[in-house]
């Protein structure tokens, strides 16, 4: 009976359970994407900052972590690993000598041009069991629920 009203199985609605879900769909896409960057040794969580630097520019850490969601340990973490492979540089910034402004180096450009290619590739595979329609949608329903 419970599948038959859409409420058991794999079928139902997301109701209460939609934390476990988009926690399960979080995992798939992470995965599959860290695969990808791997042999360019760095992880999600880099790339992320990567796309931000090469999106606006230099960005102060507290610009990154509010961009990111992140704290600020895990982000000088992030920020000391990119800045050892020489990816990006940490210098004060124009506007305060106190703050820091994070910039791509030009090794750095060429690794996210690297990993954005991959990107695009493991967001094809992951969405290939949607139609053109679905996967438009389900971007606007995610942009959508995180919206501030």
């Amino acid at each position: 009976m419970g599948e038959e009203t859409g409420t058991s199985g794999p079928h139902r609605a997301a109701g209460y359970e939609i934390g476990v879900l988009l926690r399960r769909a979080h995992r798939k896409a992470a995965d599959a994407f860290n695969e990808v960057l791997r042999p360019l040794d760095i992880q999600g969580r880099h790339f992320g900052i990567l796309l931000l630097l090469h999106q606006h520019g230099p960005l102060s850490q507290r610009q990154l972590i509010d961009h990111l969601g992140s704290d600020k340990s895990a982000m000088v973490r992030s920020l000391d690993d990119l800045e050892a492979r020489k990816l990006c540089i940490r210098k004060p910034a124009a506007h305060d000598r106190r703050a820091h402004a994070v910039a791509l180096t030009p090794t750095g450009r060429e690794v996210f041009e690297t990993a954005e290619r991959d990107a695009r590739k493991v967001s094809v595979a992951l969405l290939d069991g949607f139609t053109p329609a679905e996967r438009l949608q389900f971007g606007q329903f995610l942009t959508r629920f995180i919206a501030d």
